[in-house]
């Protein structure tokens, strides 16, 4: 097999740089493709921690060791969260398209000590409050009718008309907004801008958008609360001003929405591509989580994250960390760390991966909760509607979205027997 370093781009820098060796650009086909083929010759070269560059040859540190990155993540006050101690800034351009990610903004992401806590406990007793009974017959009406407008013809794009059309209308609807509306469409088509920008897409004027239309909706409950995750975060006694408030929802929604689809869709590709699964996916729920809970492990709709900011000089993995270095959590690399699967088989059982992150800053306890109902709700939704239900393609004609931060397919073509909606029929006659 070739070895994706051999052909990624190399440049030597100053040992002044973070990234002072031989670093490595996150980009290209080999990354493309197969990132595990690429995680794996980093660490064979670098070890557990290795130099690369971000957009505009950026150097940054990717944490690819499993206990690294809990090391990290568990030791805030060594590797912070707000970005503004980063050593780098005077070298990012103005248009950057990492400036949504790494850009301060004042989120519950980059808040730090009593303050993070302040924030994370609104958002997290804003979401537990979410009844999950409630919110998976959300998701199976949702579901129903994304699969009727397609079920009649035989088949269907599952990426675009199923996987990020669900948790998308699950999202709004959670935090009060229509699920569906010209309005509501823009404003996930510019979330998925923002966190993951491909060909001539402009994530920083696509943010803005975001910003603005999620003000309008602060305003709007401001005024006219309901039973939803933004009036609970305005009524919680933290007393969010209308800006922390504004940030935090694009937190939950952006999490909620993007992560989730991907997780939908390599799901799905999983059950369709995978003879373990081909006897019992159709409507087993013990096929549908174990492939779920794989997919964490194997094919983390988060790949990487970026991420932390040393407090201070230090070292980690053998390597000396400068004061204001950025760290990129290689979520996708520790999952597969060869250290904790020595025998190089991954339990789907084992539910131990770092894909809803790990520490103070990993997503609040409900929030994993609520994405697997969405997603297994989705999938099983889907192979009980369309028992049938086969790839279109070649799975080797499958591509995935040129993206260091999400993993996810820029298709999902299938194919099966053409289906009646059965809502538009009562006792045998139409209604």
């Amino acid at each position: 097999m070739n070895d994706p370093i051999g052909t990624a781009a190399h440049v030597p820098h100053p040992p002044g740089c973070p990234a002072h060796e031989e670093a490595v650009r996150l980009s290209g086909p080999e990354y493309r493709q197969s990132p595990s083929e690429l995680y794996r010759s980093l660490r064979g070269r670098y070890g557990s921690v290795a130099p690369v560059l971000l957009d505009a040859d950026i150097p940054a540190w990717l944490v690819l060791g499993y206990t690294e990155v809990t090391y990290v993540t568990a030791h805030d006050e060594l590797f912070a969260r707000d970005s503004r101690r980063w050593n780098q800034w005077g070298a990012v351009p103005p248009d950057w398209p990492l400036l949504p990610f790494v850009g301060h903004q004042p989120s519950v992401l980059f808040t730090e000590g009593a303050e993070h806590q302040r924030r994370a406990r609104v958002v997290t007793e804003a979401l537990e409050a979410v009844d999950q009974f409630e919110l998976a017959h959300w998701c199976r009406e949702i579901a129903e009718q994304l699969i009727n407008a397609f079920a009649g013809s035989g088949r269907a794009e599952l990426m675009t008309a199923y996987a990020h059309a669900l948790p998308m209308r699950a999202a709004v609807r959670m935090c009060g907004m229509p699920a569906q509306g010209a309005d509501t469409e823009g404003l996930v088509r510019d979330l998925r801008i923002s966190l993951d920008a491909a060909g001539n897409d402009a994530p920083v004027a696509a943010y803005v958008r975001v910003q603005e239309r999620i003000q309008r909706l602060v305003e709007d409950k401001r005024g006219a609360p309901g039973p939803d995750v933004t009036s609970r975060m305005l009524a919680h006694p933290a007393a969010l001003t209308d800006e922390e408030a504004v940030q935090d929802l694009i937190v939950v929604m952006a999490a909620t929405q993007q992560p989730t689809a991907n997780w939908i869709c390599n799901t799905l590709r999983l059950l369709l591509t995978d003879d373990r699964f081909a006897l019992n996916v159709s409507g087993g729920r013990l096929s549908v989580g174990q492939a779920l809970n794989e997919v964490l492990w194997l094919d983390t709709p988060t790949q990487n994250v970026i991420g932390r900011w040393a407090v201070r000089d230090t070292t980690l993995g053998g390597r000396r960390i400068r004061a204001g270095d950025c760290l990129m959590l290689g979520l996708a690399a520790a999952n597969t760390d060869p250290r904790i699967w020595p025998e190089g088989h991954i339990s789907a059982e084992n539910s131990a991966h770092l894909s809803f992150g790990n520490g103070e800053h990993r997503c609040p306890y409900p929030a994993p909760l609520l994405a697997d109902v969405i997603a297994r709700t989705a999938v099983e939704t889907l192979l009980e509607r369309l028992p049938d239900v086969v790839l279109a393609v070649d799975p080797d004609e499958l591509t995935w979205r040129p993206s260091v931060w999400m993993r996810g397919l820029t298709s999902l073509p299938v194919s099966f027997t053409p289906v009646v909606d059965l809502g538009e029929y009562r006792n045998g006659s139409p209604r």
